[in-house]
């Protein structure tokens, strides 16, 4: 230290010069960084969140939380013209300096001074900044503080970033803050589209935002706005020609309404970021709107009083049209209520992937006939629509007329954990989180979904099986593609439901020869509170709900009736005359011959063939197995079977096989069919085939009595079309032999009741019900 101090005395006026700056520099320093750290800069302002369209146009928008319209304005919205215009007008010097301008500071403290009055305020762009964050009145004490906080600012931002903030924070008078709110709701464009003339009103408006407030005070604005561009003349900012159209430009501000345009996606997307580009195709917006607005205004008086519509463009993934309501501003049944994402049921609408699943697991192909007759799985009874039953059908006659019953029977087939899983990944959300308490029901809508996971699961479909999240924003990095079928199944499912002379066409649709080819499915909910139709082509899926956001149930509701008739209406109105492509036979699907009893590959004995379409080495080659050969007595009253054929004395027949509810369907209806004769009686053998299916009472149910009048129960099963007697017994003790398909009754007990049913051929079927008294 003696060493130091020594060689400091003996130092010449320059050294102790650099030593003194140099010890006071580092004093200063120190002191602004404990004093950072004491009194740290206020928070960043938070900034409006503009919704755009997809050609980049503000549709929406909402207020900060301190309710100012306060627009975020990026490097690329302000264009070099308008940072040299700012930089001219407020601080020539503003990359220069550290904050603070020492020379017009020292100026300005001297001229109001001597002038006895604020003559001028040398705040730089940095110190107009810290007070538009930390606001404060006008004292040489609060003066002091903007150049503390100016400094702060440079510490911690760089310039670009401090002119970012300036443009930003600019006060317009009223609720209007930052260039980009003012061209926005002045002029009706973004900054980086204004003129010279625009950006230099602009400019000068913060300096006495009520003496010149655009829109109100356009003719004060403009003389202000000319005085400046003079000066920029006087300065040589700009050449005079450009000054010249400047000036000659007439100055048409007006104070402009914020747009509230597709209000159900913007509330969505509000906190997605300050500028989001949605993909929404305004066109088709308001064309959808309205349709919808007129057409629900139609159905009032039929009770239904909303709808939701949204519209995929199959090329791009990018949703174009979100119609959350018929109207967002009635209050009469929740028009704010956003319909696309509403968990409703689905009904039939997820029929088609259903049959698409097991087309794909090889279950089934077209024309595969299914037994729509009466089932029982568990207690679980499913009923049609109409609460009739087909018979025998085919997988695309019970699509095309939406069966429950068929559509059971797949699930049951296909696993209702696999059809689970693969929703999952199409992103339905509510089905993977009530999975595990999900059952067979789901094949009729017995889940939750919304719109826009039933849309987005048509246009996979339409995409020949390749799934992606629909897309609202543009620019989505979320691009990655699931495959939930292959092409073969999406085309076989287009195939039948593109077809135009199907059940669930709309009685009163009269446009038809305008409407563009499309595939489509119809849903109504149970207890016709949801009303669902969702089409598709090669260029669009649509997808329309209708009903009530009140969940009230209308008589009148139903997918076909209601919904369908407005999405042709749309379709008409966004695809008229598409020249678009149908769908092609596509590589893995082949045609082949199947026999129209099974549809199966044809066997020796089938009576006729028809053509279907089919997955080679996916789909089933099982040759059709539906008939067998008898033995018959000559009087064809007996059949023999292989153990007690007569060496001579009898003659050969082909019988139709018969499934006991087959057979059951035929003779409640009276329907004629061949019956094999009874087997030979005097036969010792023990008969193989299938047992008696106990259809009453419900297995495993529980059934309520009376103890003074108990009603009796049922007694009602289904045999083979062999079967001629049943023989019932309760608790293991003989109760009634009958006839097959004879309905007996019985009086019930209290408690655990054990019903067993054995038939002629000795096969025994058993079943277990609880009785209580209530």
């Amino acid at each position: 230290m003696k060493r130091i101090l020594t060689k400091y005395r003996t130092a010449s006026a320059w050294q102790k010069f650099i030593v003194w700056l140099t010890a006071g520099t580092l004093g200063w320093m120190g002191i602004l960084f404990l004093l950072n750290l004491a009194f740290p800069l206020p928070p960043l302002k938070d900034y409006s969140t503009v919704i755009r369209d997809d050609r980049g146009v503000m549709v929406h928008a909402f207020l900060t939380r301190d309710d100012k319209w306060r627009m975020y304005a990026d490097t690329d919205d302000l264009s070099p013209l308008l940072r040299k215009t700012l930089l001219a007008k407020e601080d020539h010097l503003f990359y220069y300096h550290f904050g603070i301008n020492p020379l017009a500071a020292t100026r300005a403290f001297f001229q109001n001074l001597t002038g006895g009055r604020r003559v001028s305020g040398a705040s730089t762009i940095t110190m107009q900044v810290a007070k538009m964050l930390d606001p404060s009145p006008r004292t040489y004490g609060n003066k002091i503080k903007e150049m503390f906080r100016a400094l702060q600012l440079e510490w911690h931002y760089g310039k670009d970033e401090i002119f970012r903030m300036y443009c930003n924070l600019l006060p317009y008078g009223g609720n209007i803050e930052g260039i980009k709110s003012a061209s926005l709701l002045f002029f009706g464009k973004d900054p980086d589209h204004l003129s010279l003339a625009e950006i230099t009103a602009l400019s000068i408006v913060p300096n006495r935002p009520s003496a010149w407030q655009p829109g109100k005070r356009n003719e004060a604005l403009k003389e202000a706005r000319n005085r400046w561009l003079k000066i920029f003349a006087e300065r040589g900012v700009f050449d005079k020609n450009t000054i010249q159209d400047a000036l000659e430009e007439p100055l048409t501000a007006t104070r402009m309404d914020v747009p509230r345009q597709i209000p159900h996606l913007a509330r969505r997307l509000k906190y997605s970021g300050t500028d989001v580009y949605t993909t929404i195709n305004m066109q088709k917006q308001m064309q959808t709107e309205q349709l919808v607005k007129d057409y629900i205004r139609s159905m009032r008086l039929r009770g239904v009083r909303n709808a939701a519509v949204m519209i995929i463009d199959n090329r791009t993934n990018q949703v174009i049209t979100y119609v959350g309501s018929a109207d967002f501003n009635d209050v009469t049944d929740g028009g704010q209520v956003d319909g696309i994402t509403a968990i409703r049921q689905p009904g039939s609408t997820l029929k088609p992937f259903l049959y698409g699943m097991c087309i794909d697991e090889g279950l089934f192909t077209p024309k595969s006939v299914i037994q729509d007759v009466a089932v029982n799985y568990d207690g679980y009874t499913p009923e049609n629509y109409d609460r009739k039953f087909n018979g025998e059908t085919t997988l695309e006659y019970a699509l095309e007329y939406s069966l429950n019953i068929p559509a059971v029977k797949a699930l049951a087939a296909l696993g209702t954990q696999n059809f689970i899983g693969a929703l999952s990944r199409a992103g339905f959300r509510t089905v993977e989180k009530k999975r595990k308490s999900l059952g067979l029901s789901m094949a009729l809508g017995g889940c939750g979904a919304t719109l826009e996971e039933l849309t987005g699961l048509f246009a996979a479909i339409a995409k020949e099986g390749k799934f992606q999240r629909p897309q609202f924003v543009r620019g989505d990095t979320l691009k990655k593609s699931t495959t939930l079928l292959s092409p073969a199944a999406t085309f076989m499912l287009t195939e039948t439901l593109s077809k135009i002379n199907r059940p669930d066409f709309p009685i009163h649709w009269e446009t038809t020869t305008h409407l563009p080819k499309i595939a489509w499915k119809t849903g109504t909910s149970y207890g016709r509170r949801d009303g669902w139709s969702i089409g598709y082509n090669r260029n669009y899926t649509v997808g329309v709900w209708t009903g009530n956001f009140s969940g009230t149930s209308v008589p009148e509701l139903s997918g076909s009736q209601i919904a369908t008739p407005l999405l042709f209406r749309i379709f008409n109105a966004i695809d008229y005359n598409s020249d678009a492509s149908w769908y092609p036979v596509p590589d893995d699907c082949d045609i082949r011959t199947v026999c129209t009893e099974t549809g199966m590959v044809p066997g020796n004995q089938c009576p006729s063939v028809v053509s279907d379409y089919f997955i080679p080495l996916i789909s089933s080659m099982k040759v059709c197995d539906n008939r067998k050969e008898f033995f018959l007595s000559p009087d064809g009253k007996t059949s023999y079977c292989v153990h007690c054929v007569p060496t001579s004395g009898y003659k050969k027949k082909w019988f139709r096989i018969l499934s006991p509810q087959l057979q059951t369907w035929y003779e409640e209806r009276k329907i004629a069919y061949d019956r094999v004769p009874p087997h030979n009686p005097d036969c010792p053998d023990i008969f193989g085939g299938n047992a008696p299916i106990i259809t009453a009472p419900v297995s495993g149910s529980t059934y309520y009595i009376t103890a003074n009048d108990p009603e009796p129960l049922q007694l009602a099963c289904q045999t083979e079309n062999t079967v001629l007697r049943v023989y019932w017994y309760i608790n293991e003790k003989f109760y009634k032999a009958a006839a097959a398909g004879e309905k007996l009754y019985f009086l019930p007990v209290p408690g655990t009741t054990t019903i067993s049913c054995t038939d002629d051929k000795g096969r025994t079927t058993r079943t277990r019900i609880t009785v209580e008294l209530y």
